[in-house]
């Protein structure tokens, strides 16, 4: 019986262009279930439908409490996201179905994916117990890919991927998980494992969060500008840029205009205040 330690090894050798040691029909059949899954992300992409509100997942524990709040209790206009970013989200949630596939094709035990959990009558879906280990899949950047590879996850977070994995951890009475993660840039894989240690109380967390959210009063908000350069202006932090209350939670800044959105050739900045006007486009972004 194939070991979870071996893992990453394992799928690499896949495409060493070594004989897979696995029934030719029983491959056929995991590329169709692969295949199954695909369509589905595929359709959900190209067919957009409404982010569900009102209702806290085990997802998104780890999100500040601010964006929870607005999350729960606003029906926030979803950001227009650029084409070029939503097929980057496609493409994550495809690798991640191909590290499934991979893992179980290379002989690893592969069960309960996406089965619904709960803690704290909170509900969720993880991915998969591999070899019996609770593990979450992730497609990353090479910057976050790095955080993973050498365990350094648990100091920078923004994401609350720990939280979200402790919840999925408690709720199947484990103290161990691990993420296995692919570079979207590289190909490269890593098995990054999470201890106890490492976890946070789900449901305690799951508790706090439902007083936060039924709370008529808002929380701080979860980042404070940061300096852009040496021009005195302020952006958003980066926990704030893929977060669709941005322009509701920022509406009362520079002089009550809110965000001011200026075009870069590398994307759009979103200025918290502005000391020097920026040399290119000032857009709107909404």
């Amino acid at each position: 019986m194939k070991n979870i330690e071996t893992l990453v090894k394992d799928i690499y050798d896949l495409f060493n262009l070594s004989p897979i040691e696995r029934d030719e029909k029983e491959v056929d059949d995991l590329i169709d279930k692969f295949g199954d899954m695909i369509k589905i992300h595929i359709k959900e992409f190209m067919y957009s439908k409404p982010r569900d509100s009102g209702n806290l997942r085990l997802s998104g524990i780890g999100k500040p409490d601010r964006q929870l709040w607005y999350d729960v209790n606003t029906e926030t206009t979803e950001e227009q996201l650029p084409p070029s970013t939503r097929i980057k989200f496609l493409y994550g949630y495809i690798l991640e179905e191909l590290l499934l596939l991979c893992a179980e094709v290379a002989g690893h035990t592969v069960e309960a994916q996406q089965a619904e959990v709960s803690v704290e009558g909170v509900l969720g879906h993880q991915d998969a117990m591999i070899d019996g280990v609770l593990v979450d899949c992730k497609s990353a950047s090479g910057r976050s890919f790095e955080k993973f590879n050498s365990n350094n996850l648990v100091n920078d977070d923004p994401f609350g991927y720990i939280a979200q994995i402790s919840a999925y951890a408690e709720a199947n009475n484990v103290d161990k998980a691990a993420f296995l993660v692919i570079d979207k840039s590289t190909g490269k894989i890593c098995l990054a494992p999470v201890h106890s240690m490492e976890m946070i109380n789900a449901g305690s967390r799951v508790k706090a969060l439902k007083e936060i959210v039924n709370n008529p009063t808002m929380p701080d908000r979860c980042y404070d500008p940061v300096p852009d350069g040496k021009s005195g202006n302020y952006k958003l932090a980066i926990g704030c840029l893929y977060c669709r209350h941005k322009k509701e939670c920022w509406s009362d800044i520079n002089g009550g205009k809110g965000l001011r959105v200026f075009q870069y050739a590398n994307g759009k900045r979103y200025l918290t205040s502005v000391a020097k006007t920026p040399d290119v486009p000032e857009v709107d972004a909404w």
